[in-house]
C-alpha cells in the first residue's frame, strides 16, 4: 500500500491507497472536496468538522439512493458491495473519514 498526499478543503492528508487505487482514490477526494466546499461556500457553517459531518451524510444518502447491483455481478473484494445494507456503507465512509481526519477528531 502507498501513501498520496491530497488536499481536502485547502488542507493537506496523507491518505494510504491500494495499489492500483490511485485514481478512485484521486476521484472521491475531489468529490468530497467538492461536497465539502459547497456546503462552506453556502456560509451556513464554518466549522470543518460539521462540513464534514453534512458532506459524509450528503454522500451517503447518494450512496443509498443508487439501485441495487444485481446478485449474479459480485463487486471485487477491495470494494463495498452495492447491495449491503445502507447503515454498512455509512459506517465504512464514516471509518474513512475518521481515518483522514485522524487528530482532528472522530465524526461519531
Amino acid at each position: 500500500m502507498k501513501q498520496i498526499e491530497v488536499s481536502i478543503m485547502g488542507q493537506s492528508y496523507l491518505l494510504g491507497c491500494p495499489d492500483g487505487g490511485e485514481e478512485r482514490l484521486k476521484e472521491a477526494v475531489a468529490h468530497v472536496d467538492r461536497e465539502m466546499c459547497a456546503i462552506r461556500d453556502s456560509g451556513k457553517l464554518k466549522a470543518r468538522e460539521r462540513i464534514a459531518v453534512l458532506a459524509a451524510l450528503n454522500l451517503a444518502y447518494t450512496l443509498t439512493e443508487r439501485p441495487v447491483a444485481p446478485a449474479a455481478v459480485a463487486a471485487p473484494a477491495s470494494q463495498p458491495a452495492l447491495d449491503q445494507p445502507a447503515s454498512e456503507s455509512v459506517e465504512k465512509l464514516i471509518e474513512r473519514l475518521d481515518t483522514v481526519l485522524g487528530a482532528d477528531g472522530h465524526l461519531l
